[in-house]
């Protein structure tokens, strides 16, 4: 038990009645299943946002930028506050991702495939916008540093903005590594958990033929240990390398040394508040409140603070700045008087209302922990973080060092369709990814399930031992009927058949007891009268896993060609690594014709 305990007064993270088997099926149950109504009327109304962008994108490739809001002094404003918006979501995925993944963080388990997942959708989004910035959006290819036949024409590399696609595009890819890596052994429990053929075929594909072996576990944590350790720097260079784009200019409220940390603390107080969002309307949705729990809500609303904080102190520092200079410039940028009494006062305060004032409501515990106002905060900070974007690039262009120069920007019709079509187009590949893939780790939440499960705290506080505890229903009907099966009862259910070495795959004395009762049943092997059969030759058993079938003490045909659908169910449980697979290559009917 010892590797296993928790402090008792931690709250536990998986709640429920929980066993392995049981986490297996909740995870599956999303994609094995059928979408239920509410996820084909939010993907309706996603996929008619996406459809409608298209149209504007199309639209504003065929006819050209002049459709937008842009004139000779606002350059950027919708676009590039939408492609930083973008990229600031996706930071939340990799700081979960790598960095509470190397300081073991527990909580990080069940949200960390979504989280990585909202990443790369993100950052799609995001490298929409500068593409079709360009005008030309099949001249996209001309931003790498290629060889080309314009002979002397190479790409700026002093310019941040070439910055961004390195940055950006090496985010991407190993956020994307990280994510399949992960996603690894929940395919391929899929694939053996589903009856398939077609789904048994993709997701062996995309399983890359993990087996479960202790060396693809070895090599799974290594590779994710070193994906972990490069991508932590990621998330500080990315949102650094973005600041750039503004802070090497000579702009005034641009051309600041502070830009660098700032914005990646904003990214990450708008990523956490975004993966909130998604997290809280998805564990309602695919029913997932015993692995998505108040805990792990209360500990994304203190990163939410610890972040939102930075940014507060931020601001408060832009803002003095700007007023000790003395500079009359500075009176016109995003914090300053003239942003709160200007033109543009509605967005100054939507940001200080929506980033400063808002989330002081969670120091307040029972807020804290209230889900309803969690989702409020969280779609409120998502608000505030874009006005924030659009603040910083406006506002500031708006009013340069020439008075006659001075300008306002309105957005059009396209402007707003492009950006909720990439709304659209966001949520369209999060609902399906939903579908078809596991939104939680599976592997990783089972992995703490002892040590943070209700179900086990519950036993260690009482003070009683894990050994002895049932792991499902049919464990309880043990003590009534132990002796006619001729299996030990309570009293002395440490004495085994000799033949069944199950420590290494069971750790409660009822569950080695539901394998004596299925011995009971199906027969038991005796070495001195008996041989073994090659169990390999029955479809489907490879060399680990008949290992385990001889750990359990079934080592003959004879054994496995009495077994029925409640020996089945009872390997699934044990063997977690191969459900289905007894039942769907059906070992009983392979053995009976090995026997004769």
């Amino acid at each position: 038990m010892s590797s296993h305990y928790e402090a008792p007064i931690r709250e536990p993270l998986i709640l429920g009645e929980k066993s392995y088997h049981d986490i297996s099926v909740d995870v599956g149950a999303p994609i094995l299943g059928k979408a239920n109504k509410s996820w084909w009327i939010v993907f309706s109304i996603a996929l008619v946002a996406f459809l409608w962008g298209l149209g504007c994108i199309v639209y504003t490739v065929s006819t050209g930028i002049g459709v937008w809001g842009l004139n000779k002094t606002i350059g950027w404003a919708w676009d590039i506050t939408n492609f930083v918006w973008w990229v600031g979501i996706g930071h939340a995925g990799t700081l979960i991702s790598a960095v509470l993944l190397l300081f073991r963080q527990k909580w990080r388990m069940a949200i960390n495939r979504s989280a990585e997942a909202m990443t790369i959708f993100a950052v799609v989004q995001a490298g929409l916008f500068p593409i079709i910035h360009m005008g030309r959006p099949w001249l996209a290819y001309w931003v790498l540093p290629i060889p080309n036949q314009f002979g002397s024409l190479w790409v700026n590399f002093n310019s941040p903005l070439l910055w961004d696609v390195f940055a950006i595009s090496t985010y991407l890819s190993v956020s994307l590594v990280f994510w399949w890596t992960g996603l690894l052994p929940d395919f391929a429990m899929i694939r053996d958990r589903t009856k398939s053929p077609f789904q048994q075929k993709i997701y062996g594909i995309l399983s890359f033929g993990w087996s479960g072996r202790a060396k693809d576990w070895q090599r799974f944590e290594e590779v994710s240990l070193v994906l972990a350790g490069l991508a932590t720097p990621l998330v500080l260079s990315v949102h650094t390398i973005v600041s750039f784009d503004f802070a090497t200019s000579v702009v005034p409220g641009w051309h600041s040394t502070i830009f660098p940390p700032y914005f990646v603390a904003g990214a990450i107080f708008s990523g956490f508040a975004m993966v909130q969002t998604l997290l809280l309307v998805m564990r309602k949705v695919v029913s997932l409140e015993n692995y998505i729990t108040i805990v792990h809500i209360e500990f994304m609303n203190k990163v939410i603070l610890l972040t939102g904080g930075i940014v507060t102190v931020a601001y408060l520092t832009e803002y003095f700045i700007g007023w000790y200079s003395g500079v009359p410039y500075e009176n016109y940028t995003y914090l300053s008087f003239g942003a709160a009494t200007g033109p543009y006062w509605w967005a100054f305060w939507a940001l200080i209302i929506c980033n400063l004032i808002v989330p002081l409501t969670l120091w307040v515990k029972k807020w804290r922990r209230n889900i309803l106002w969690t989702f409020i905060v969280a779609l409120i900070i998502n608000i505030g973080m874009w006005f924030e974007r659009f603040d910083i690039i406006v506002i500031c262009l708006s009013k340069d060092r020439l008075a006659s120069t001075w300008s306002m920007f309105s957005p059009t019709f396209v402007d707003i369709g492009v950006f909720v079509g990439t709304i659209g187009f966001f949520f369209v590949l999060f609902l399906l990814y939903a579908r078809t893939f596991p939104v939680i780790a599976q592997a990783e939440v089972k992995s703490i399930l002892k040590s943070s499960g209700e179900r086990y705290k519950r036993i260690r506080e009482s003070g009683k031992d894990l050994a002895g505890t049932a792991t499902d229903e049919r464990t309880s009907n043990y003590a009534a009927r132990p002796q006619s099966l001729g299996v030990a009862s309570n009293a002395d259910a440490t004495h085994h058949q000799s033949t069944v070495n199950a420590d290494a795959l069971v750790d409660t004395e009822a569950k080695k007891a539901e394998i004596d009762m299925m011995l009971a049943r199906i027969g038991t092997y005796d070495p001195a009268t008996q041989t073994p059969d090659d169990l390999k030759k029955i479809s489907g058993v490879g060399p680990v896993l008949e290992q385990k079938l001889h750990q359990l003490g079934i080592y003959t045909y004879d054994q496995v060609s009495k077994m029925t659908k409640k020996e089945y169910d009872l390997l699934d449980e044990i063997i977690d690594g191969f459900p289905g697979r007894a039942e769907r290559d059906d070992w009983a009917g392979q053995a009976q014709n090995l026997k004769n």
